[in-house]
């Protein structure tokens, strides 16, 4: 009888691709990405920003984009807005509609602000729905962002496992 035995850099070698043998997936998981840093004039180093003599109107973010409207002395408003991907912007005049939202329209597509929603359509095709994510109106009133609460609660507890207190000692 013959006995096939490994040299032990062999053996150990066998050994690890006993393990390495399933596939093992890392998947990451999403982070929650704060809102870009603002003040009452918008976002800051942003096109999504209001500049003097021109106030805060509204502004906001997606996950794609950044949006002000602006209003001028006359009482006309602007949209002013960037694609984060790529830093694609837009500076136009808007217009209010009676339910408070703001639409910009340039060469055939319009960008229409809301509190929970940009959305770009070209007629009545809409081209993108992103819901806002930050959200803030002059004066700090309508923002979306929750507040933190200055005392949070704590989560109860279940009841201490006995080995926890010392077990019953048995």
């Amino acid at each position: 009888m013959s006995s096939h035995r490994l040299s032990p850099p062999r053996a150990a070698l066998a050994a690890a691709a006993a393990f390495v043998s399933v596939p093992v997936m890392l998947v990451a998981a999403p982070s929650a990405s704060p809102a870009p840093p603002y003040d009452d004039q918008g976002y800051i180093d942003s096109t999504a920003r209001c500049t003097a003599p021109d106030i805060m109107v509204l502004f906001g973010s997606t996950a794609s984009s950044r949006v002000a409207i602006c209003q001028d002395a006359d009482g006309d408003y602007e949209y002013r807005g960037v694609r984060v991907r790529d830093g694609a912007r837009l500076i136009t005049p808007a217009t209010r509609s009676s339910d408070g939202a703001f639409t910009a329209t340039t060469d055939g597509v319009d960008y229409m602000v809301t509190s929970s929603a940009l959305v770009v359509s070209v007629g009545e095709k809409v081209i993108r729905d992103e819901p806002m994510v930050d959200f803030h109106r002059a004066g700090g009133s309508g923002s979306s962002t929750p507040a933190p609460s200055s005392t949070p609660k704590p989560t109860p507890l279940p009841p201490p496992l006995p080995a926890e207190v010392g077990g019953d000692g048995g």
